[in-house]
């Protein structure tokens, strides 16, 4: 599904080269678990931007669903990322000027979904997450919890094949990260999406069914659990 090759990621100043990623190397299949891990600083919120399409690597080959990345237009790169993936972020991203119902609906405007099918999915969503008491209420007027729940809600809307989570339970209280985690394994174990995920947590990770150790950019261990 996903495969990268001598992925690399530098910023040139006055000749001198700054990495962040370094001959990263690896293959993710369709249904995997993937934890990613390491120090901060170590590249993993750019290697999963990179994986994302929202980056762009220095050098290397990447290929997602055996198309070339990086020699896609940017306009089939779009395309690729609104058919395929959803992001879920440690501060949500919701629209705050939009209610929940609007917040899950957004993607399926920009994929151009029909009003009837955007309805029905939104209702599913709604529904999945026992939200429906709660879709004409605005992001400030939920916790944070809730607030995560939605940006899930609306990564499925649009019906991915792979999940990306960016430090998804940086800002949760236990109980709450404990119910986002076990939504993703369910996710991940029940629906077959393949579920990549930022953390500085090894209780999260271990969610997972394998581990990408990350350090000064490069992977150290890629560990099968």
């Amino acid at each position: 599904m996903i495969a990268l090759k001598d992925i690399e990621k530098y910023y040139a100043s006055k000749g001198v080269k700054s990495y962040i990623l370094r001959h990263v190397s690896t293959v993710i299949n369709q249904g995997e678990f993937v934890s990613i891990m390491g120090p901060s600083g170590a590249g993993k919120s750019t290697l999963l931007n990179i994986i994302g399409m929202l980056e762009e690597p220095t050098y290397g080959e990447y290929k997602f669903m055996d198309e070339d990345v990086i020699s896609l237009s940017e306009r089939k790169r779009i395309e690729l990322y609104r058919n395929h993936i959803g992001f879920v972020f440690q501060a949500y991203h919701l629209i705050d000027e939009m209610t929940v119902a609007e917040n899950i609906e957004a993607p399926l405007l920009y994929k151009k979904v029909g009003g009837s099918e955007r309805k029905s999915r939104v209702a599913d969503m709604l529904d999945r997450f026992n939200m429906v008491g709660k879709k004409d209420l605005f992001p400030s007027q939920l916790s944070g919890g809730q607030q995560q729940l939605v940006g899930i809600a609306r990564a499925l809307a649009a019906q991915p094949s792979i999940i990306l989570a960016d430090e998804p339970t940086g800002n949760l209280q236990s109980a709450q990260a404990l119910q986002i985690m076990e939504l993703f394994k369910k996710l991940n174990k029940e629906d077959g999406i393949t579920i990549i995920q930022v953390t500085h947590s090894e209780v999260n990770a271990a969610y997972g069914s394998r581990i990408l150790h990350l350090l000064d950019g490069v992977i150290k261990e890629d560990v099968r659990l």
